[in-house]
């Protein structure tokens, strides 16, 4: 759990709101007496759009469950289960809003790839089909709009791509939306589906519609046009009077629920592999998906097809849909412990973890306006029922109903990986101290058993990288400057920017067998305790600085210097260039100064790697600090010439060979793996092994709390 300062309380749920919640969720109101809050079942937000806040975003989900799920609605006096699916069988949901349509076609392959050029381009998109003009046509649909605009925008925006033209022989891409007309209540599917395709055989799109009965189940209905406007609905309604039953059409009834029953290839990729896709209004609607059998998980796909415990709601939340896992508030620990510390470590370790993971989640509230927490280490990292484990299972159980408590409320249950050997008080991260939340020392080395050594090593190109160990040998030979020359053991070898695995920042080179270097440093893999990131380049690092402060950084960095530190060494003040850095905490420091990635951490210290001070003759010196200064070389000739190497090479004072960068750059040294604000997980793991039990362990790095139990 790595996360911005969140003790902002949420906007102010209403009265009615609050109630309904309570009465839905079953949370326990806590009487005056009663000193430790519970909560019976909690809500995590997987997608929501909550802006300045949380945003992750899928325009349709897709759920399946071993045993079957029952669909219906929730309402806060109940849930009506509507309809089933079959066991295993995929049903995917969707909320029935503004789209740019970008085709019409026959011919699937078309479809397919329209469809794929769609995806290809960061779009969202859809393939479904529709008896209609007395062809088969499959639809290709793009977005999730909240407004007519939007879709008519998008619409132009996929005319306009040239790369579509072929594919679209001349059909033009339009808006469509959720204005529909409605017939009469039908007394099965099948004659719903008979009279949705008459109505498409006129070139009008209609749609199958669920709704519930009055006296129980569900009623069918066919929903004729997909809109923008009420205005250009009425132009549909003029159509379709010349349809049989097209005169007792009248305008869906807004404020009611009901779900479109379409085919989806979406997913598949194939003509012969739709999925049931059923959307859903922007209204009060709120979906309701629960496992058949209440002992099995329901999977989704939309996120990596983990499986949960518990049920589904969706619903249309600031114009986008929000998909919202309930489940038992103990259950959803079992996940959180399971992912957010080794589930091989001491128990008492994964006790310290469940209780600080439980008194976390609760002191939240409705943290996220309909969700308590989300699953993402913005609140804590929840993957659900696949990553259990006994161990974190049973130190949850173990540990059931205890929270933490500072003068009889619950603390802020902050956690990171490792505090680097010393915990952050809670003002070096956020600027706001907390009595529970002081600096003290962890021993978190124990992160650094048994890694492997890194050589930081020049290359015959001269750029510079490191390697691991276990991949080089030595040749028995040095440079004339006393540096060892190294070769390397197997082929396709990758040289890595910084002394640690990282498949997202790209490699410096790759080498083969027998290619040689020479090495300039040995240095420990970057770790939880101790890392390296860089050397960066100014115009790097101004790309970085830039997206996320104001004012903005112009011209190039000549120089980057902590100005302030605080009780543990973390950096609370930078300057850049003699300027102050913005940043609306001491946190978004690791942020603003992440190239290719956030910084682990603030305790870092900054290394100038194209500083080089040169002493001169009569003892003078002069410092270079960046391209704009050049250095001459002396050759063995005697001439002199300005070095077009990117690193020149330097024996210091103390014979260590160093390079100094041409240009300026900046490199970054620190401790510890996270804001270093409360518990060190690493730490606890420590002291864990040294025989103390979790209650020690929390109140060594919560100060002068009490643990109690409900």
């Amino acid at each position: 759990m790595d996360m911005k300062k969140s003790l902002i309380q949420a906007k102010r749920l209403s009265l009615s709101f609050l109630i309904a919640s309570l009465l839905i969720l079953g949370v326990q109101s806590t009487p005056a007496y009663a000193a430790v809050p519970s909560l019976d079942q909690i809500r995590v937000a997987l997608f929501m759009k909550l802006p300045g806040k949380y945003e992750s975003l899928a325009p349709a989900a897709a759920f399946s469950s071993p045993g079957g799920m029952q669909i219906g609605t929730r309402a806060p006096d109940g849930v009506t289960s509507w309809f089933s699916a079959a066991a295993n069988s995929e049903a995917r949901f969707a909320v029935d809003d503004y789209k740019a349509r970008v085709l019409e076609t026959s011919d699937f392959a078309t479809a397919l790839s329209v469809y794929q050029h769609i995806v290809s381009a960061k779009g969202t998109a859809y393939i479904t089909s529709s008896a209609k003009s007395g062809a088969a046509l499959y639809q290709v649909s793009e977005g999730a709009y909240a407004t007519a605009a939007e879709a008519v925008s998008a619409a132009a925006r996929w005319s306009a791509d040239s790369k579509l033209t072929a594919l679209l022989k001349g059909y033009k891409p339009s808006a469509i939306g959720p204005y529909h007309l409605e017939s009469p209540a039908y007394p099965t599917e099948e004659a719903a589906l008979k009279a949705a395709q008459q109505f498409g055989a006129a070139g009008l799109d209609a749609y199958v519609a669920i709704r519930a009965g009055s006296k129980g189940g569900v009623q069918y209905s066919v929903m004729v046009g997909a809109a923008t406007s009420a205005a250009e609905l009425k132009v549909v309604q003029t159509a379709s009077i010349k349809v049989p039953g097209g005169s007792a059409l009248k305008e869906a009834a807004a404020g009611q629920g009901y779900f479109l029953k379409q085919a989806d290839y979406s997913a598949g990729g194939s003509a012969k592999s739709a999925v049931t896709l059923y959307s859903f209004p922007a209204n009060e609607m709120k979906v309701w998906i629960s496992p058949a059998k209440p002992e099995q998980a329901i999977k989704l796909n939309e996120r990596s097809n983990h499986s949960y415990r518990g049920s589904f709601e969706l619903s249309s939340f600031n114009g986008k849909l929000a998909v919202i896992n309930e489940l038992s508030f103990e259950e959803y620990l079992y996940s959180v412990v399971a992912v957010e510390m080794y589930t091989s470590w001491p128990m008492e370790a994964l006790k310290a973890q469940a209780v600080a993971a439980r008194t976390f989640a609760l002191q939240k509230g409705f943290g996220f306006q309909i969700a308590h927490v989300v699953d993402t280490t913005l609140s804590q990292a929840y993957n659900g029922i696949g990553v259990e484990v006994k161990s974190a299972t049973d130190a949850v159980q173990a540990t059931k109903g205890e929270v933490i408590l500072y003068n009889g409320k619950l603390i802020e249950a902050l956690y990171s990986s490792s505090a680097g050997g010393k915990t952050a008080d809670a003002s070096e991260a956020w600027n706001s101290s907390i009595p529970y939340l002081v600096s003290t020392a962890s021993p978190d080395e124990i992160s650094e058993q048994g890694l492997l050594h890194w050589y930081k090593v020049v290359l015959g190109s001269g750029q510079i990288g490191y390697i691991r160990e276990d991949l080089l040998k030595g040749t028995g030979r040095k440079t004339a400057a006393d540096s060892t020359i190294m070769e390397l053991t197997t082929d396709n070898t990758n040289v890595r920017r910084h002394p640690v695995v990282q498949d997202s920042v790209p490699v410096v080179a790759i080498l083969n067998k027998g290619d040689q270097v020479i090495v300039l440093e040995k240095v420990l893999q970057s770790n939880e305790m101790s890392w390296v990131r860089g050397p960066f380049t100014s115009p790097e690092l101004v790309t970085a600085i830039n997206a996320r402060v104001n004012p903005k950084i112009t011209g190039s960095i000549s120089s980057i210097e902590v100005t302030k530190r605080g009780p543990s060494g973390r950096a609370l003040e930078i300057a850049v260039n003699g300027e102050k850095l913005a940043v609306s905490s001491p946190d978004g420091f690791r942020s603003a100064l992440g190239v290719q990635g956030a910084l682990p951490s603030t305790l870092f210290t900054v290394a100038e790697e194209g500083k080089l001070v040169i002493l001169g003759a009569g003892g003078q010196s002069r410092t270079k600090t960046d391209e704009k200064q050049s250095v001459y070389v002396m050759g063995a000739a005697g001439k002199s010439a300005v070095s077009a190497d990117p690193y020149l090479y330097v024996l210091g004072s103390k014979e260590q060979v160093r390079a100094v960068s041409k240009e300026a750059t900046f490199s970054f040294s620190g401790s510890g793996f996270g804001h270093g604000v409360g518990m060190s997980q690493y730490g606890a793991y420590a002291l864990a092994e040294q025989g103390y039990d979790y209650a020690y362990i929390l109140k060594y790095y919560y100060k002068d709390v009490t643990i109690e139990k409900d």
